[in-house]
């Protein structure tokens, strides 16, 4: 585009209308080009100016999208006292083949959907079939994206149930996500205990705290579960954690960087990288009666190829506006 770059808010992502299904498709791929070896992602550097916050470079380059980006992302568990959101950032898309921005655009909104897609991803491999089921803890953005992103991928799902420490945000979740999903019974309640009682998938979606804050306690989950904390393992205790069969992460080696970093002390043996499992390389669930959990990190490689999916879409329905650079 010449000498220009497109930037796109918040409010033109959503105008453009790329669908969760279509962002749980790419995904997907990317985790077998991953598997396949066909991606570049170093470990994301970060620095972190207030207790328990960070702001986050996350570079990818994944050739079978075409697709270069960074991601400058941050995440403050104080800024809802605020009035502002916990997650905030900027994408910037490049021109693989020449190195040139192509794009700006808001990173909240991708950060969201892609992560809800990638749990939806690893439940689609890892959790029972039929699930009916879905416990939500944390009822913010990554809250709502989830119940998105689960019920399309298990339409078997009849109940959420839902807890929050803010009954303003869980009484706010209960109204928006049952006028979007009228099919499905959503459940207010009063306890982390009673939301994840015969739960067939958990999610946990609160701030990442360095120091857990575990409200998750041993024989809570049933037998068959499949667990999906997008916050790490804030909200889980460890007697928790070693009732699962497996637990499984989206990135072997940024799970270690992050360790090395002072998270996830103490945390059991993984039992290998997602990828493998999403693309028959390794055996997911083997037994009905498995817990199983998918501790996702979050990974670059899912925004670059779903900014310029977006990107694409923009240009060709002129949405965003342009900047010379």
């Amino acid at each position: 585009m010449g000498n220009r770059l497109l930037y796109l808010s918040q409010a033109d992502l959503v105008h453009i209308g790329l669908g969760m299904n279509e962002i749980i498709d790419i995904v997907e791929q990317v985790f077998c080009e991953k598997a396949r070896g066909n991606v570049e992602m170093p470990p994301k550097p970060g620095i972190h100016p207030m207790p328990d916050s960070f702001i986050h470079a996350m570079p990818a380059y994944v050739p079978a999208f075409n697709a270069a980006a960074i991601k400058w992302v941050s995440g403050y568990p104080q800024n809802p006292s605020r009035d502002l959101p916990y997650i905030t950032g900027l994408l910037i898309l490049n021109e693989p083949q020449t190195g040139l921005p192509l794009a700006v655009m808001d990173a909240a909104w991708i950060t969201a959907m892609r992560t809800a897609a990638a749990s939806a991803v690893a439940a689609k491999h890892l959790a029972p079939t039929g699930a009916k089921t879905l416990a939500v803890i944390g009822c913010g953005v990554q809250g709502r994206s989830h119940v998105a992103a689960m019920t399309a991928t298990f339409p078997s799902i009849e109940q959420v149930k839902a807890y929050d420490i803010s009954q303003g945000n869980l009484a706010g979740f209960i109204s928006e996500m049952s006028a979007q999903s009228p099919a499905v019974r959503f459940e207010k309640c009063g306890s982390p205990r009673e939301t994840v009682t015969d739960a067939d998938i958990v999610v946990t979606a609160g701030p990442i705290k360095k120091t857990p804050e575990p409200g998750i306690e041993a024989g809570w989950v049933k037998a068959g579960v499949f667990a999906s904390p997008v916050d790490f393992d804030t909200y889980w205790h460890r007697d928790a954690l070693r009732e699962f069969d497996k637990i499984l992460t989206d990135d072997v080696a940024q799970f270690e960087y992050y360790k090395q970093q002072g998270y996830f002390s103490d945390f059991p043996e993984l039992y290998g990288d997602l990828s493998d499992i999403v693309c028959s390389a390794r055996r997911g669930r083997t037994s009905p009666r498995e817990r199983i959990m998918s501790m996702n990190l979050g990974l670059a490689i899912e925004d670059a190829p779903v900014a310029r999916r977006l990107y694409e879409r923009a240009v060709k329905s002129s949405i965003g506006q342009w900047l010379e650079r």
